[in-house]
């Protein structure tokens, strides 16, 4: 941070931001001057990225597969997935997304969230200790850039490991991946519109960055205080990205685990969707809730063991196509940063 550190000693006293905390960047200036030197004619506008350090998903619309013949593209915990699609000699071919398979038959999710609840077994971290809270996600949508007519998209996937400790301090480690598209024909326009150095910005490399210090209360256990820690009192659309973010933020355990199945399935709205294999490839079972009046979709995964959330999709209902996803490849106490 040699600028901010430059900029801070020359303006000493009249610096406004002096007793402020500056969170890290996604990007460096290098990247995102490649970036906007990118985007051809007709120009593209980007929509505004969360100004976070975390991976959390940002607010959005979404859209599922409801049909037995929707089939998954799924990636590998150790590398993201690859598309089968040719693509145009020396360019970045890119990934085009699919929503996650399942079936169309649907229930309440209620009697199925409860009775998860009341199996669940210890998750590997549930016996460990540790300094940090470990997460190590994958994480798109965040930021997007569209076409000026609205109708072409391309996101800059991230995959992001963070150690955090109670008082928030810790390091961050981010690597942008290839670029990802919902459908084909956004794909096919950002082929011809986004020179190939923009469409691979994972050659930059991982940006290690340290974490200044953050309130991050205790995670409660009561059904009470979790219940308005997930924002019931708003709906079955906002319950699903606080437990996204509640996840991908804490290490939670078995307890609490429990206790937000409950939760779940008081909401009014959650579908039951049955197995499902998630973007990692692991097996889970899940929930959708549809939010007609927003032409949206929200999708929670969960293991079908230790009731862990692995990962949580925003859609569109119609066109059916992907608008975010977060995928949480793994979570544990540590006391290394490695």
């Amino acid at each position: 941070m040699f600028g901010e550190e430059r900029a801070r000693t020359l303006l000493k006293p009249i610096d406004p931001a002096r007793h402020s905390t500056i969170a890290p960047p996604r990007l460096s200036a290098h990247d995102l001057i490649n970036r906007a030197e990118a985007i051809a004619e007709p120009v593209a506008h980007r929509r505004q990225a969360r100004p976070t350090r975390r991976l959390v998903l940002t607010a959005g619309t979404l859209a599922v597969v409801v049909g037995a013949a929707a089939i998954a593209q799924t990636f590998r915990t150790s590398s993201p997935d690859t598309s089968e699609i040719a693509s145009p000699p020396g360019a970045d071919p890119g990934v085009v997304l699919v929503p996650v398979a399942y079936g169309s038959g649907a229930r309440d999710a209620g009697s199925q969230l409860r009775a998860l609840a009341s199996r669940l077994v210890d998750a590997e971290y549930d016996n460990g200790t540790g300094r940090y809270m470990y997460h190590h996600t994958k994480t798109w949508g965040d930021p997007v850039m569209t076409s000026a007519d609205g109708r072409h998209h391309v996101a800059f996937a991230d995959e992001t490991k963070v150690w955090q400790t109670a008082d928030g301090t810790g390091e961050q480690v981010t690597i942008q991946l290839e670029p990802q598209y919902p459908d084909q024909e956004s794909r096919d326009y950002w082929q011809r519109n986004l020179k190939p150095k923009a469409a691979a910005p994972a050659a930059s490399g991982p940006a290690r960055v340290p974490l200044p210090p953050l309130d991050l209360a205790p995670l409660p256990s009561e059904r009470t205080r979790l219940a308005e820690l997930l924002k019931v009192s708003f709906g079955a659309g906002a319950v699903s990205k606080e437990v996204s973010t509640v996840y991908g933020r804490y290490v939670v355990p078995r307890r609490t685990r429990a206790e937000i199945l409950r939760v779940l399935a008081d909401v009014p709205g959650f579908r039951w969707r049955g197995q499902v294999t998630d973007r990692a490839g692991r097996k889970g079972v899940a929930i959708t809730f549809d939010d007609r009046a927003h032409n949206a979709q929200s999708l929670l995964i969960f293991d079908p063991n230790t009731g862990e959330l692995l990962a949580h999709e925003r859609l569109t209902l119609s066109p059916v196509r992907i608008s975010a996803y977060q995928v949480i490849l793994g979570a544990a106490w540590t006391d290394r940063l490695n």
